[in-house]
């Protein structure tokens, strides 16, 4: 347990879940369920007893780093890594591994984003295990597939080898987010999962890849060996995201490599990317309505309400509708149509920085 270490990735924005995560103040910082804990705090939470918390690692934006250790005090300050800019995962990925290189050769490392649900933990953390006890000794890399419940068009989809191993299984291909006949065909075959965008290897096979995968990302932080842990690093970091290119993990690495297993999972998840994902898994009344708020409904179904405590918010006639309020904007779009929130952040930002 003491090689296990944990990289939570809470640097993004959530465009997709405004106006209630905000440049400012994205979902991860937010009590989006309404339990009492943030979502970062939640995932955090989710590893207590997989590894020590010493060994727990964020990679956030540095406009977060005072939201980061006021949510999670526990943390030093070598646990938050700050990125200057946004470069997408493969460089937050290769930030976090090679400094826990420089620290333990023998880690064994889950990745994980710090906006998702996990509804079923005590199966989450049997799945966790699984996968640590084939990456501690393997050059392989996992990722955790979700059993599909639907053709769903907005998740990335894995294709595995079925007769490949029992707890393990081999990956084929990945599929990014198909369109709903693609979707419906994937299920039908019976080879397909969600991807999940959660990982485990050790750190001697990541960084393995990154050197063949991704070389000039490996070269530019395998010289900072020589930072990491020390007051050199913040100024090391500068200068290494304004080199480094924007790319996934998924694109850059896993769907090239061959050595991609996944373990076959079902443990309640949900990436949490929408109003819609939100609706889909939060508990809902009589009239299939989500409210979370001060709020009178009247003949309104298939909704989902989220608006300050302190406003009484009176609602008739909706049917299907996400009605978000939050730090002075109010958003009122069809839940079928959620897509548009988008163009609705876009438009936003002319009016003003303060409504985005």
């Amino acid at each position: 347990m003491n090689h296990t270490y944990v990289i939570i990735m809470a640097g993004g924005v959530g465009t997709r879940f405004w106006p209630f995560s905000r440049t400012s103040y994205p979902k991860q910082f937010h009590d989006v369920l309404g339990t009492g804990r943030t979502l970062l705090q939640q995932t955090a939470d989710r590893f207590d007893g997989v590894c020590p918390p010493e060994n727990i690692f964020i990679v956030t934006s540095s406009l977060y780093k005072d939201l980061c250790q006021q949510q999670l005090p526990q943390l030093t300050d070598d646990q938050v890594l700050c990125e200057p800019i946004a470069r997408n995962t493969a460089p937050c990925i290769a930030y976090a591994c090679y400094k826990i290189a420089k620290h333990d050769p023998e880690a064994n490392i889950i990745v994980a984003p710090a906006d998702h649900i996990i509804i079923k933990e005590e199966e989450f953390k049997r799945t966790i295990q699984k996968a640590l006890e084939e990456t501690k000794e393997k050059n392989i890399l996992v990722t955790l597939g979700i059993q599909p419940s639907r053709p769903d068009t907005g998740y990335g989809y894995i294709q595995y080898i079925p007769e490949s191993g029992e707890t393990i299984k081999k990956v084929k291909t990945f599929t990014e987010k198909p369109h709903l006949e693609l979707a419906q065909q994937f299920l039908d075959s019976g080879e397909f999962v969600w991807n999940a965008g959660i990982f485990v290897w050790n750190v001697n096979s990541i960084i393995k890849s990154f050197e063949t995968y991704l070389p000039e990302i490996a070269e530019i932080f395998e010289e900072g060996n020589g930072s990491y842990y020390t007051e050199h690093e913040k100024s090391f970091i500068s200068k290494a995201y304004s080199l480094t290119k924007s790319v996934s993990i998924d694109n850059g690495i896993m769907e090239k490599a061959s050595n991609v297993y996944v373990v076959l999972s079902d443990f309640g998840w949900s990436d949490l990317g929408t109003w819609k994902s939100l609706y889909e898994v939060s508990d809902k009344n009589d009239d299939l309505n989500v409210i979370d708020g001060h709020i009178l409904l009247y003949d309104t179904k298939n909704c989902i309400i989220k608006t300050p405590k302190d406003r009484l918010v009176v609602v008739n006639g909706l049917d299907g509708y996400i009605v978000a309020e939050y730090d002075n904007v109010l958003m009122i779009c069809r839940k079928e149509e959620e897509q548009k929130v988008k163009n609705f952040v876009a438009d936003a930002r002319e009016r003003g920085a303060e409504f985005v």
